[in-house]
């Protein structure tokens, strides 16, 4: 009698953490990305709140991950974002954190998905993590309505050497490097064979540290110009600023004659050029004679150009446009001179589908009239020095700041007005014009019409930085450049890269779980390399007991 030759028999699949685990895991990762931003800048904590969340998801169906993503975005942006509430209600608030969290979910799910490759090819793992978190990002950043990316890892990262591989390719490497880190923290504590996991850990710290080997600077400039910020205060935080609009414009310009008095008795040197806030004139002063009147006065006592962010009507009815002008001393306007902000936010500067806006808050009412978006990079000569202007929000665009600098930007001016947040908001806003001056090698500066305002050189270094919620007055030498980074010269083409590369990850994972067998039954493509002929069939093994399978657990 012939016998039968032994079937190979493919092991049960690896399961996943438990959910009484994974659950406080992504809770975790939510609440360690949070403190890894300003106000509390622990930045340390994003690479650790990558791995929270690598492992809580791994080897999990799509919906799980999902589900354990949007948990960790509802802890992470909430809070994050609550200074959207302040003045607006809960609605709105609540509507907007739980959108950037379902990107969070997005990313829950590809990670789950992308399992089997991680098993097949351990080494996968940081690589994987790194670029999905841009490609997550990536989609963030546009949609909907032209996206909102605040929150994004490379923001956490003013302090850290990581905020220096921004002048090789932008926000986007600078998020890929940390969420590598992460990878290769959540591959070091999960995994036992291989690479030692000392290894691993020590490789999540030198991808860090190495980022101080990275030079930085825009390299030689042209002549140091003496720029003054006025932050003139408003009379009471909150919406109501527009019924005080004529108390700001006053502000500043009191504020810029104080100046003048100092120079004129040699307790300040004169500036070559001043700036002023968004917002530091809601009063139009093409149509307003008497707005003009006072910045021109403002103008001709300093005697340098300022640079005026105004609303000015039009061009259409009920429409208006949020604008930085240059006034000149002795001649008032040049409208030549003058940047209307591209990216006016939704919700909240234009509203998108009014009427079914309207029945989820009627606070959209507020906005009474729509700003209409300009058509060209805020590139300003005001003598001294060409200015490249960002308004508010589009500092957080990538094409925005890096089209004003391609354009001839020399020093970045970003003009904001954050009388209607809070401090929190307006230390996450300077942590991005750090990143913006070493991504482009511009010294930078952001003025606010109530704080934070201060200076930031080419290295991502603040100088003397306002107090939040108050009147204030300061003055620094900076240096234009025309020079332009390698993340300036490369354009979009780190993110194209890193998220495409992310996609041929998802592509590769598909085909693996095609061909992967169903556990229990006779070994095929994509099996074990040689059958565990000891092991008893049934016998769950933990994660870190699992060498690079082929298989996961899909539920």
């Amino acid at each position: 009698m012939v016998e039968a030759a032994p079937e190979t028999v493919v092991p049960p699949a690896p399961r996943p953490l438990p959910g009484k685990i994974a659950v406080p895991l992504a809770l975790a990762a939510g609440l360690t990305q949070l403190l890894a931003f300003p106000r509390y800048d622990l930045w340390w904590l994003a690479p650790v709140s990558v791995a929270l969340l690598a492992a809580a998801v791994h080897r999990r169906r799509a919906l799980a991950g999902a589900g354990l993503g949007l948990l960790a975005g509802l802890v992470f942006f909430g809070p994050l974002l609550e200074w959207t509430n302040l003045h607006t209600g809960m609605l709105p608030w609540i509507l907007l954190f739980v959108a950037e969290s379902l990107f969070v979910a997005l990313l829950g799910a590809a990670a789950a998905y992308a399992s089997p490759l991680v098993d097949r090819h351990r080494w996968t793992w940081p690589l994987l993590t790194g670029l999905l978190w841009v490609g997550q990002e990536a989609a963030r950043d546009r949609l909907p309505f032209g996206g909102f990316p605040w929150g994004r890892l490379a923001f956490s990262q003013g302090d850290a050497p990581t905020l220096r591989f921004a002048s090789l390719g932008g926000a986007p490497l600078v998020t890929f490097v940390v969420a590598l880190a992460g990878g290769l923290l959540v591959a070091a504590v999960w995994r036992r064979r291989g690479l030692p996991s000392v290894l691993l850990g020590a490789g999540a710290v030198a991808t860090t540290v190495v980022g101080f080997l990275v030079p930085v600077g825009g390299g030689a400039g042209q002549q140091p110009v003496r720029v003054a910020i006025v932050q003139g205060n408003v009379p009471r935080l909150g919406l109501d600023f527009n019924a005080q609009r004529r108390a700001v414009l006053e502000n500043h310009v009191t504020g810029t004659v104080e100046l003048a008095g100092r120079v004129a008795t040699g307790q300040e040197r004169k500036p070559d050029l001043v700036i002023w806030p968004e917002n530091s004139s809601d009063v139009d002063p093409f149509l307003d004679p008497e707005a003009a009147a006072a910045i021109t006065r403002a103008a001709d006592s300093i005697q340098a150009p300022i640079l005026v962010g105004a609303v000015l009507r039009g061009p259409g009815e009920n429409e208006v446009r949020n604008a930085g002008v240059v006034w000149l001393p002795g001649q008032g306007a040049d409208e030549s001179r003058m940047y209307v902000k591209q990216h006016p936010v939704p919700f909240a500067e234009y509203i998108p589908l009014r009427n079914i806006a309207r029945m989820v808050s009627k606070e959209v009412d507020r906005v009474r009239s729509d700003f209409v978006a300009g058509d060209k990079p805020g590139v300003l000569d005001m003598g001294a020095a060409t200015i490249g202007d960002v308004i508010c929000f589009e500092v957080a665009y990538d094409g925005i700041v890096r089209d004003t600098v391609t354009a001839g930007g020399g020093i970045l001016a970003v003009q904001t007005n954050n009388a209607t947040f809070d401090e929190s908001e307006a230390r996450q806003q300077l942590a991005m014009v750090r990143l913006r001056a070493v991504e482009h090698g511009r010294d930078s500066l952001m003025a606010s019409t109530v704080g934070v305002s201060g200076f930031v050189t080419s290295d991502g270094a603040v100088h003397q930085e306002t107090g939040f919620n108050t009147p204030g007055v300061v003055v620094a030498e900076l240096t234009p450049r025309a020079t332009r980074t390698l993340a300036t010269q490369l354009g979009y083409w780190p993110e194209m890269v890193l998220s495409g590369l992310a996609v041929a990850a998802l592509v590769a994972t598909a085909v693996i779980r095609r061909r992967r067998p169903v556990p229990g039954t006779p070994g095929g493509a994509g099996a074990d390399p040689a059958p565990l002929a000891s092991a008893p069939p049934h016998t769950a093994s933990t994660p870190a007991d699992e060498g690079d399978g082929s298989r996961t657990e899909a539920g």
